[in-house]
């Protein structure tokens, strides 16, 4: 691959690393591992959990970034180069992470809403003496069906006012809905410029959180009561271990914490210089990840021991999952602390750097994508690049306001049911198809040489041959037997709502097939010729328009597909390695 186009490259390479970590670690590092941790035997738990992370996670990561900053390319292009067949893979990624996009912001939206209602005398949850609370509010939490606590209240009937139901739409909440505004106006000034920007903004949002985590532990640890629920976090439940449920939830967890599958991290990978360390970059950002979800554990998990002591029930009566962890028992932890207001103050802006930089990762795959594919269409309407990505945000601002709808919340965990459970699990299959079996493992380790001067090891190569594939492929079966409608609490959504979500997870799988059938369309030949060259790497340069940052290259004669990898750049001006092939 040339080595000289000329795209914007990471003002230093330290930038991308802290970006990678930005975008692996997120939200569910927080509410997610925490939880699943506890449901499945404590410490036992990790075994699975770090087992996963050496043979799923490092191996996918690995090959993401190599393809990425190899190729130079966002997932669609590269992807369309490494097998022309499964270009579609490339095109789902993009449109699975614009999906996310919409809904995660609001997340993040949330977040600034506790984060401005924090900077008051008393915690608005840490009573029911406000005129939103019911008669059957509490300040100690119960077994009870008929009770509920005051921060339960406060997400529910102050922050949401939600509905009863996905049926019922009710009206836009206002005060989300501007906050929600805020938080694109804050994506977009973190990536207008990319990666200049963008680069500029993680030293904060990536690493700022940590010092808020370990601030959070130290003082958790100090309290009543922390001991024991570090305790129930780590004490390992080994027949646990027996449970195939264990081991897949270990995987997925690997699996979507690091984003394989999101093109995130391959569109990011591919502003690299070409000749950066990729291993590195890919063992710093999966074991950072990774030990940050640890670390996240003991500060959820001493607060829920204080918790515990003070009301006096057993700490597997406060975990819960997904938003009611870090929104509804976290906060009510805080207003039992001392000098409540700063530690909510701290947690709050805590979330909101871990989803931003998530975030605008997200938002990148698709501005990245379309300036590949039509940046001169692009230029010629929006006249910068800038007004470009601002049309972006606006508009996933837009498809954001159903979830600052009274019924917002039925909205959310419809979408991310649907999108992150159901999609991403096809499409981390077929990418791993295209790239460890179509592509090959073999080319996958030339690039690697040709970029590092060293080969994957062995280790690596049968990670990508056999056990990824396999393990993904028992993820994905599991994942449909085992396979649940959404809910909502109690609430189980209708079969209308149920079809819906089908719909929106088809929104990103349905590129794949209609990908394998322009391909087949457009290459020339009979069938079995189409067939032949849709599986052969870089098949499809003579025919892609010219990309993005290459409008200066001489077209020249045209060459044998096979031979030059790609036709745009001057054949004097190539590297000495023209192909792997």
């Amino acid at each position: 691959m040339d080595q000289q186009i000329s795209r914007p490259t990471w003002s230093k390479q330290i930038e991308f690393t802290l970006a990678g970590i930005g975008c692996a670690v997120g939200l569910g590092n927080i509410w997610r591992f925490p939880y699943l941790c506890y449901r499945s035997g404590g410490g036992a738990f990790l075994v699975p959990y770090l087992l996963m992370l050496v043979v799923l996670g490092i191996p996918l990561l690995y090959m993401e970034l190599t393809v990425g900053q190899y190729m130079r390319r966002g997932p669609v292009h590269a992807l369309s180069n490494v097998c022309p067949l499964l270009k579609g893979v490339g095109m789902a990624s993009v449109a699975i992470s614009f999906i996310m996009s919409t809904y995660y912001n609001v997340v993040i939206t949330w977040a600034l809403y506790y984060l401005f209602s924090s900077f008051q005398e008393h915690l608005p949850w840490q009573s029911c003496n406000n005129t939103w609370n019911t008669h059957n509010c509490t300040n100690h939490p119960t077994n009870s069906s008929y009770s509920s606590t005051a921060s339960q209240e406060f997400f529910k009937y102050k922050m949401l006012e939600q509905t009863g139901g996905v049926e019922e739409s009710g009206v836009i909440r206002w005060e989300l809905f501007l906050i929600l505004l805020l938080a694109w106006i804050l994506i977009y000034l973190c990536i207008f410029k990319g990666v200049k920007s963008t680069g500029k903004v993680v030293y904060f949002t990536a690493l700022f959180p940590y010092v808020i985590l370990i601030a959070l532990l130290i003082n958790n640890i100090n309290l009543p009561g922390a001991i024991d629920g570090i305790t129930f976090f780590i004490v390992p439940e080994w027949d646990k271990l027996l449970s195939v449920e264990v081991w897949v939830n270990a995987a997925a967890q690997i699996f979507n914490s690091i984003g394989i599958g999101f093109g995130s991290l391959l569109a990011m990978s591919s502003y690299n210089s070409f000749n950066n360390n990729v291993l590195k970059d890919t063992l710093t950002i999966s074991i950072i990840n990774s030990l940050t979800s640890i670390l996240s554990g003991f500060v959820i998990f001493s607060a829920f021991g204080y918790m515990s002591h003070l009301q006096g029930i057993p700490v597997s009566k406060l975990a819960v999952d997904g938003p009611g962890l870090v929104y509804i028992v976290y906060p009510q932890a805080f207003a039992n602390m001392p000098v409540s207001q700063l530690w909510s103050v701290m947690f709050f802006f805590m979330l909101l750097c871990l989803g931003l930089d998530s975030e605008f990762a997200m938002v990148e795959v698709m501005v990245t994508s379309l300036m590949d594919e039509f940046n001169q269409q692009l230029m010629k309407f929006f006249r910068c690049k800038e007004l470009f990505v601002l049309a972006v945000c606006g508009a996933a601002c837009l498809l954001g306001i159903p979830y600052v709808m009274q019924v917002g919340i039925f909205v959310f965990q419809l979408m991310d049911h649907y999108t992150a459970i159901v999609s991403i699990m096809f499409l981390a299959l077929f990418e791993v198809i295209a790239i460890c079996w179509i592509y090959g493992v073999n080319r996958l380790s030339d690039n690697l040489e040709e970029m590092n001067g060293k080969k994957a090891n062995i280790f690596f190569r049968v990670c990508w041959l056999i056990i990824a594939p396999v393990l993904i492929a028992v993820i994905l079966i599991f994942s449909i037997i085992q396979f649940k409608p959404a809910r909502y609490e109690e609430y189980v959504f209708p079969p209308w709502a149920q079809g819906i979500g089908w719909v929106i997870a088809m929104a990103s799988i349905i590129w794949i097939p209609l990908g394998a059938i322009h391909t087949l369309w457009v290459l020339p030949g009979s069938f079995m010729q189409k067939v032949k060259l849709s599986v052969t790497p870089y098949a499809l340069n003579e025919i892609l328009k010219m990309p993005y940052y290459e409008r200066g290259g001489n077209r020249g004669d045209r060459y044998p597909v096979i031979a030059v990898i790609n036709s745009t750049i001057p054949l004097g001006d190539k590297p000495p390695i023209q192909t792997n092939l």
